[in-house]
């Protein structure tokens, strides 16, 4: 959950509070704040105190979204390298590609970094940058995997050939993979990852988070009970959740 959208706001209990109060109304026991690296000025861990003080009955997670932003990423590396002790866990994420000044994922202004361009072969760089992102040491598991494909652009190649390379540094990693449901409210309209890299996941063993990337708390646990049947459909039986790093796999009620 990024509680302060797209700019930096301070962390209060106005702001954090109707998060902690939709994920009540959802039924949901355990939640993470997660903003983007580049808005780590906001982020307060007294506030995210008093907020579980205020909650009793909910675990609320620190966390935070550490992406390759090539203007703010690197003070925002600084930061997390400095308040990991603080941190229950690290989301990685790749939202830039050539462009310095435009994340590729925007709607719709992303979409032009896309025409004429062969697709394959941005498969390919974008996961060479995910790579590069996990190489940090700092991930604990990463956001929306497959993020590449928002606009609706396939490859021509076997998914497998283009992602295993990844999913290889994943698991040799031990880190997790995040189930999306932002997806669904994306131009692709579909879940991040898609279902046969969720498999070849599967098959290496690599454990996932679930999350639905809300920007705004009217989003918290968008498309969740969708998220259930794919979930048992395809098989996953348990979840992970973090504390100061350390992972703890849930199994599911289904």
């Amino acid at each position: 959950m990024h509680p302060q959208g797209h700019r930096v706001q301070r962390y209060t209990q106005e702001l954090l509070q109707p998060w902690a109060d939709a994920a009540r109304r959802l039924g949901l026991k355990d939640i993470a704040f997660t903003d983007h690296d580049r808005y780590y000025a906001g982020i307060d861990f007294d506030e995210i105190h008093r907020l579980r003080e205020r909650n009793p009955d909910l675990r609320i997670r620190a966390g935070i979204e550490l992406d390759n932003d090539p203007v703010h990423s690197l003070a925002g590396r600084k930061w997390i390298e400095k308040n990991l002790d603080k941190l229950d866990f690290v989301l990685g994420s790749v939202h830039f590609l050539e462009r310095a000044d435009q994340m590729f994922d925007s709607v719709p202004g992303g979409a032009a970094q896309f025409e004429g361009r062969n697709i394959d072969q941005m498969y390919a760089d974008y996961f060479r940058r995910l790579r590069e992102l996990i190489a940090t040491g700092l991930v604990d598991s990463l956001a929306h995997l497959d993020l590449i494909k928002i606009h609706g652009h396939r490859p021509t190649a076997e998914i497998g050939t283009l992602v295993n390379e990844t999913l290889e540094f994943i698991r040799a990693r031990n880190l997790a993979i995040e189930l999306s449901t932002a997806g669904w409210r994306k131009p692709v309209n579909e879940l991040y990852p898609s279902d046969s890299i969720v498999e070849l996941a599967m098959e290496k063993g690599i454990p996932f988070t679930t999350a639905s990337d809300a920007h705004s708390h009217v989003q918290v646990g968008e498309n969740f009970g969708k998220l259930a049947y794919k979930m048992a459909e395809i098989g996953i039986r348990q979840v992970c959740i973090f504390e100061k790093h350390k992972r703890a796999e849930i199994p599911l009620q289904m």
